[in-house]
């Protein structure tokens, strides 16, 4: 399997599309106690974004807006503005924010003029919008998770992705240690041993590592196992079984790396999913 479709594949990445068609007057997003991240496509018309900063945002052409992770935010637009959305939810399996999310810009604001190739997946939704077929909504939302895997890829082979686990994907040298991590969390991954794999010196992996992924190299060895966890965990695997398997000798050790990354051991966790 390859690097991305591992990474998609352990986080779960689901879409809800929730709103074909006309916007006119506003609307809020992310108000209340469900947080979840967003995406909007701009079909045609004009739109203005929201309460990003105190500042808006004017589209006038086909674009997509990508909040990632939940941000409040609003889409307002005039009756005369013709504005033609698609609007869907995003969630990453366990919660709606994780080392995928955190890979993400804050907000992505793309002219679809800039990757036409996106526009086939947009004309997919809208033909099943149209339909009143068995399975639409099921096939509107595996169309929109394949629309944002391709936006992923795009984002990623043009280099646009400044930092995060994304971005170490086409690092020359990050790129085989994050394959290592997250093939192998079980092993004892010591600095020596990443920066053995990555062939540099200790102090120049770790400055490196800092500056592409965001984490330190041990941060984001926890961040990944602990994912690594609770994606076991909700399979109906063992705590203990699943703390060897992501690398630490008893449920003890795994529940108080678990407590840090998410404020609750893992049995209160797999509860509240």
């Amino acid at each position: 399997m390859d690097h991305l479709s591992q990474i998609i594949d352990r986080f779960s990445l689901q879409a809800g599309v929730f709103y074909t068609g006309k916007l006119c007057g506003l609307t809020h997003f992310n108000e209340g106690s469900v947080l979840e991240g967003h995406i909007h496509l701009l079909r045609t018309g004009t739109l203005s974004l929201i309460g990003l900063d105190k500042t808006t945002i004017v589209l006038n052409k086909p674009s997509i807006i990508f909040l990632p992770r939940p941000t409040k935010h609003g889409l307002q637009a005039r009756d005369t503005d013709n504005a033609e959305l698609i609007c869907a939810t995003i969630t990453y399996g366990s919660n709606s924010s994780n080392l995928l999310a955190d890979a993400l810009p804050d907000l992505l604001i793309l002219p679809l003029e800039q990757s036409p190739f996106l526009q086939t997946n947009i004309d997919w939704i809208i033909a099943e919008a149209g339909q009143e077929q068995q399975g639409r909504q099921a096939v509107m939302n595996r169309l929109m998770e394949i629309f944002i895997i391709n936006m992923m890829r795009s984002l990623i082979d043009k280099g646009e992705l400044a930092q995060g686990m994304l971005a170490g994907l086409i690092h020359p040298q990050l790129k085989n240690v994050l394959q290592q991590i997250h093939n192998h969390p079980e092993e004892h991954w010591s600095l020596e041993k990443m920066a053995e794999i990555a062939l540099m010196s200790r102090s120049k992996f770790a400055e490196v590592f800092k500056t592409v992924i965001g984490q330190t190299p041990n941060d984001y060895l926890v961040s990944w196992r602990v994912g690594v966890a609770q994606a076991l965990l909700k399979q109906g695997k063992n705590v203990g079984i699943v703390a060897n398997s992501v690398g630490y000798e008893t449920a003890s050790a795994l529940a108080r790396v678990f407590r840090k990354q998410t404020n609750m051991s893992p049995k209160a966790w797999l509860e509240q999913q």
